[in-house]
C-alpha cells in the first residue's frame, strides 16, 4: 500500500492568514496545507481520505496524481470522508469535474452533506457520483478498511439530531502487506484502540494540539476550555497521545493535522526533539510512504 501526506496542517493551514502568532509569524518554518492524505493498492489507482479546501493545489504537487494518459483521465477514484467538517470536505466542490467518484462516509455525515450542507447536490449537478454509506467494514479497490468509530462531534453548520457516529478513523490493511490507521480526529483515546493498533504498520494520528492549554497560551482571544471542546487528545501531558505511543514500539507513528499554534511544526524545537524521543515524527506535505 502506497500512502501520501497531501496535507498535514489543521483547518485554516500553517500559517494562517488571520494570525500573527510565534509560530505563525516565523517566517523560517516551512508552510503545511489542510489535512488529507491519499491511498493506492497498485500506485495506479488512488483514493482520498478526506477532501481539503487546498485539495487542488496539492494533487498538482504530487506526481502520482497527476490527470492522465487520456485528455481528462485522473488517477483519482473517489475519497473516504472522517467526518462532515468543512475542512475535511469543501475540496469535494473542487472535483466537481471527476464524473463517477465514489464517496464513502459515515450515515450521519452524508445526511449534513444532503440537508445542512447541500454539498452532494451541488456536485451532482456536474456529474454522477456514488456516495456509500459505510458503517462497519468494507473495500476500496482490495484493500480492506474497517471503520472506528470515534466521536459524536458535529460539525457547527448543523443542527441535526441524528445519530452519530459523525467522527471516524479508519483502519485500512492491503492483503498484500501493511496496515494504517488514520485517525486526524481523536477526542481521547478510545478503549479499543491497543487492541486495533496492535500489529498495525503505521499510525497518522490527530496531532492537533502539543499540550492541553496551547491555543490560551498562544492567543488571548481562546480559553483552555474553548479548547477542549474543538475534540482534539494533546500529544502532551499525562493523558496525552505521547504517553500512549511507548506500548507500540514497533509501529510508526506520525502525527498529523497540526494547529498553527503548535510547537511540534518547528522541527529545532524542544517540543518536537521529544515527540521524536517518545517515537512519533511530523513529516512534512509530500511525504511518501511504503507501507
Amino acid at each position: 500500500m502506497k500512502v501520501l501526506l497531501l496535507g498535514t496542517a489543521a483547518g485554516g493551514g500553517f500559517p494562517q492568514w488571520n494570525c500573527a502568532c510565534a509560530m505563525c509569524g516565523n517566517p523560517t518554518l516551512p508552510p503545511r496545507t489542510q489535512d488529507c492524505i491519499a491511498i493506492s493498492a497498485d500506485g495506479t489507482n488512488w483514493y482520498l481520505i478526506n477532501a481539503s479546501p487546498d485539495i487542488r493545489a496539492q494533487i498538482l504537487a504530487s506526481k502520482h496524481l497527476s490527470a492522465g494518459p487520456g485528455p481528462r483521465d485522473t488517477p483519482i477514484r473517489g475519497a473516504l470522508l472522517t467526518d462532515a467538517e468543512l475542512d475535511h470536505t469543501l475540496g469535494l466542490t473542487m472535483l466537481r469535474e471527476g464524473a463517477g467518484l465514489r464517496i464513502w462516509a459515515p450515515a450521519a455525515v452524508l445526511r449534513a452533506l444532503n440537508h445542512d450542507f447541500p454539498l452532494r447536490d451541488i456536485v451532482s449537478r456536474y456529474g454522477a457520483w456514488d456516495w456509500q454509506a459505510v458503517t462497519t467494514e468494507f473495500e476500496v479497490d482490495g484493500l480492506r478498511v474497517t471503520v472506528i468509530p470515534i466521536s459524536d462531534k458535529k460539525p457547527k453548520y448543523t443542527q441535526s439530531t441524528v445519530d452519530g457516529p459523525w467522527v471516524v478513523a479508519y483502519r485500512i490493511e492491503d492483503p498484500a502487506g501493511g496496515t494504517l490507521i488514520y485517525a486526524p480526529c481523536l477526542k481521547t483515546w478510545p478503549e479499543n484502540f491497543d487492541t486495533l493498533v496492535s500489529g498495525t504498520t503505521c499510525v497518522i494520528l490527530d496531532g492537533t494540539f502539543y499540550s492541553p492549554t496551547e491555543m490560551s497560551t498562544a492567543t488571548t482571544t481562546v480559553t483552555s476550555g474553548a479548547q477542549h471542546a474543538m475534540g482534539h487528545i494533546p500529544i502532551s501531558g499525562p493523558h496525552g497521545s505521547l504517553t500512549k505511543i511507548a506500548a507500540h514500539p514497533h509501529t510508526r507513528w506520525i502525527y498529523t493535522h497540526l494547529n498553527n499554534t503548535n510547537p511540534i511544526l518547528d522541527p529545532n524545537s524542544p517540543e518536537y526533539q521529544e515527540v521524536l524521543e517518545g517515537g512519533a515524527e511530523a513529516p512534512p506535505d509530500g511525504t511518501e510512504l511504503n507501507l
